[in-house]
């Protein structure tokens, strides 16, 4: 037994619902999607034939009422004639005609009401799988989206992160290691700007040691005299 049982639970089911009881949703909703779609095809199946069957009884209403209008017209040339015999047995093949058109022309209205209920019944349908699908889309995105999220977490949570940065701290590491030996090879090697300075430095202390032995000079010439 299929999930809807009769038209009107199609029509009057609450597809929220139906999943939210569901123990998988995805399946249900596919469920669902497939009874609606096969429910369609039969009832556009049913309003084929009944379209069908209106034309066929339209045809013999046509048909009954063209035997109808040549019976009056042989009804109207036996009076011509003063065969009221004749006239008078037309018009009764002429009244069979025309009941039976009558009562043709009723069953078609009935099939007027059919196609008209038929017709209604299909657009409830496609409103209700157009919102099936619309659900069943957004499980889907759902559910895309929920994994690639998982794969994110997955990928951050493992040790290939871990394992990253620490090829970048060891290449940093190999990179200081190059500029500490870069910086070693400038070591005991005087720059221009050290050499000045050198010099520099070097007349200061002269100067010092000018002036020092000035006064030492000075001081042991006073002491003589």
């Amino acid at each position: 037994m299929g999930i809807f049982s009769r038209f009107s639970d199609i029509v009057n089911s609450n597809i929220n619902s139906l999943l939210d009881k569901a123990e998988d949703p995805e399946k249900m909703v596919r469920l669902i999607i497939q009874e609606m779609e096969d429910t369609l095809v039969e009832v556009r199946s049913s309003s084929a034939k009944t379209i069908a069957e209106k034309k066929d009884l339209q045809r013999v209403v046509s048909r009954l009422q063209g035997e109808a209008d040549d019976w009056q017209a042989k009804t109207e040339l036996a009076l011509s004639k003063d065969r009221d015999d004749l006239a008078r047995a037309a018009l009764i093949e002429k009244q069979k005609a025309a009941e039976q058109a009558d009562a043709l022309l009723h069953d078609i209205s009935v099939l007027d009401e059919h196609i008209s209920k038929l017709q209604d019944e299909v657009s409830q349908l496609q409103e209700k799988l157009a919102d099936a699908k619309a659900r069943q889309k957004s499980m889907l995105m759902r559910r895309t989206t929920v994994e690639n999220r998982l794969e994110v977490k997955k990928s951050l949570d493992s040790n290939r992160i871990n394992d990253a940065m620490y090829k970048f701290e060891r290449y940093e590491q190999k990179i200081d290691s190059l500029e500490a030996q870069v910086e070693s090879y400038d070591l005991g090697k005087k720059t221009l700007k050290d050499e000045f300075a050198q010099l520099a430095a070097q007349d200061k202390i002269d100067n010092e040691l000018a002036e020092l032995k000035a006064k030492v000079t000075k001081k042991n010439s006073k002491g003589d005299a």
